[in-house]
């Protein structure tokens, strides 16, 4: 009930952290539990973390696999990441429970649509590095904001612009951004595809629409409203973490003030965005493994 309440007054974050907690009293009954993944998921959503979403979705179906609301939830996140497959899957997964709903018919037409060639209109991300030499709603708006973005194609295809390219940090990759670009919202403002990376346990997430005027602390708050499976030791908890980013340019690291913005950390003199997306590294505070990563290393601390 109370994380209905902040969902009402579209306080997603809170209304995230009220769900699980209602998850973790494991109530034992599996509908109401169904129930309080689906919600939360409906709230990751809201907050642009669709792969966090799809997960609750997919917990959700396997409790009820005929809880309608999930299997709609699930299909609108595999249409945010652009997997029409997977949202014609899931859409003709709710349509054998109801065959008239509204919302399922429309978006498999539209996943079809897609699938077949349809286009993502986004800003383009194709721009040089200084905003040097072309024209047009991109670049404009990057120069405007002091962001400077890079692009570097892999070698076998010569363009990304429908894609990102792969991300490469001390032999740890990620290519699980794929397909998700920059965008410009009703307001004016960029919406950008965000990846942490864990370089202790090799592990990912991605935030496809994180607002450029949020902070990363408010992120993490949602992120990290229950430990992830890989956390065994419990130290991956929203206060306990330090963020950064590294110039690879001039091998050196600079740390993150969680309680900055996006768009601030963007502006840095030092921060290039590579392909479309950009990218901070997560450690657990004071942990070995980033005495040991660090080591060697400039680091230019907060």
């Amino acid at each position: 009930n109370e994380g209905n309440e902040y969902f009402k007054e579209k306080d997603y974050g809170r209304a995230v952290a009220a769900y699980s907690e209602g998850l973790r009293r494991r109530c034992g009954d599996a509908e109401l539990d169904a129930v309080l993944l689906t919600n939360r998921g409906a709230a990751h959503f809201h907050l642009g973390n669709y792969r966090s979403a799809l997960n609750d979705a997919i917990q959700a179906k396997k409790l009820k696999p005929t809880h309608l609301k999930a299997v709609i939830r699930g299909a609108l996140c595999h249409m945010e990441l652009k997997n029409f497959s997977e949202a014609i899957a899931w859409c003709e997964e709710g349509l054998q429970i109801d065959s008239k709903e509204k919302k399922l018919v429309e978006m498999r037409a539209k996943a079809d649509k897609l699938k077949l060639g349809g286009t993502f209109l986004g800003i383009q991300t194709d721009f040089s590095p200084l905003c040097q030499g072309r024209a047009g709603l991109g670049t404009d708006l990057l120069c405007e904001r002091n962001i400077k973005l890079v692009l570097e194609p892999s070698d076998e295809e010569e363009e990304v612009s429908d894609g990102l390219a792969e991300i490469s940090l001390d032999g740890f990759h990620s290519d699980s951004a794929t397909g998700a670009k920059v965008h410009l919202d009703a307001d004016g403002n960029l919406n950008w595809p965000v990846l942490f990376l864990y370089p202790e346990h090799e592990q990912t997430d991605f935030t496809v629409a994180f607002h450029e005027n949020s902070r990363f602390i408010d992120h993490l708050m949602v992120m990290f409203a229950e430990l992830p499976p890989w956390d065994l030791e419990k130290k991956y908890l929203p206060n306990n973490l330090e963020l950064y980013f590294e110039d690879e340019e001039r091998e050196e690291m600079y740390e993150v003030n969680p309680e900055h913005t996006l768009l601030q950390v963007l502006q840095h003199e030092r921060y290039f965005v590579k392909a479309g997306t950009p990218t901070v590294l997560v450690f657990a505070k004071r942990s070995p493994f980033s005495k040991k990563y660090f080591s060697g290393k400039k680091v230019h601390r907060l």
